[in-house]
Formats: C-alpha cells, sequence, structure tokens
C-alpha cells in the first residue's frame, strides 16, 4: 500500500520530530541509547532547577528526530510500555548480533516480539525501562 500525502499537512522529510518518554534512571536510558545503540547525547539539564524536570536528549547528530527522555524526581512517572510501543531501526542489512550483545551489555534484555513478523525480520531488545526497540534488517520505502 503506498502512502499518499494529500497536500494539506505541515510535516516533511525536514520537519523536525521529538519523542518524548519518562524514564526510571536517565543514567541507565543513558546508557542503552549511547552506549549500546550508538546515539549522540545531544543535550541533558545539568542542574536540578526546582519543579523542573531532568532531561537526556539522545539522537543522531544533525538528524531530524530525537528522544527525549524524561524524569520529575519530585513526581516521577513510572514508564508503563506495552509490547507494541516499538522503536524500530530499518538497517536495510542482516542484524548485527554483535550491536545485540552491545545493547544488552548496556542494559537491554532481548525479548521475543510480540509480532512474529519482527523476530522473522530483525531482533527486539528492551530497553532499561521496557520500551522495545526493533532492529530490523528490511528497507523502509
Amino acid at each position: 500500500m503506498a502512502c499518499r500525502s494529500r497536500g494539506r499537512g505541515v510535516i516533511d522529510s525536514t520537519t523536525h520530530i521529538r519523542v518524548a518518554r519518562p524514564s526510571r534512571d536517565l543514567g541507565a536510558a543513558e546508557r542503552f541509547y549511547v552506549d549500546g545503540l550508538g546515539l549522540d547525547v545531544l543535550w541533558r539539564t545539568t542542574e536540578r532547577v526546582p519543579g523542573g524536570h531532568d532531561l537526556l536528549m539522545v539522537g543522531p547528530p544533525g538528524g531530524s528526530w530525537h528522544f527525549e527522555l524524561t524524569r520529575d524526581p519530585e513526581d516521577p512517572l513510572e514508564p508503563t510500555p506495552t509490547v507494541d510501543d516499538l522503536f524500530v531501526v530499518y538497517l536495510g542489512k542482516p542484524v548485527d548480533e554483535a550491536l545485540v550483545d552491545r545493547l544488552v551489555a548496556a542494559g537491554g534484555n532481548r525479548v521475543p516480539a510480540h509480532n512474529p513478523y519482527w523476530d522473522e525480520y530483525g531482533a527486539t531488545v528492551a530497553d532499561p525501562d521496557g520500551y522495545r526497540l526493533v532492529l530490523c534488517s528490511r528497507t523502509w520505502g
């Protein structure tokens, strides 16, 4: 099925996208996404601001998207991922088991996919908060 634009949206391939989600431990999340997956720290809070959230932003340098991981130390939210909350990376080549091993060593947990499609075409690793990263051998587009 082809996707079609009806010309009424304001989002295109250059629009910057931020995906925000809570984290129990920003240090653990940083190890997973930076040391494990290889993303860069784009920004983080460096001091406590009363009433403010602790923030960690990770993504590819110069990319048009990033994750904002948050923790409110005064009123923390418990992450509530489901088996279908996925961050899918289309690699366009076989999944390197060394990458999966690095993600596990960085605090991830390899898990079976809820949808068997992802097991057929890749590997699923839960991050320290339980959100699932899928490394897919296929391409998109």
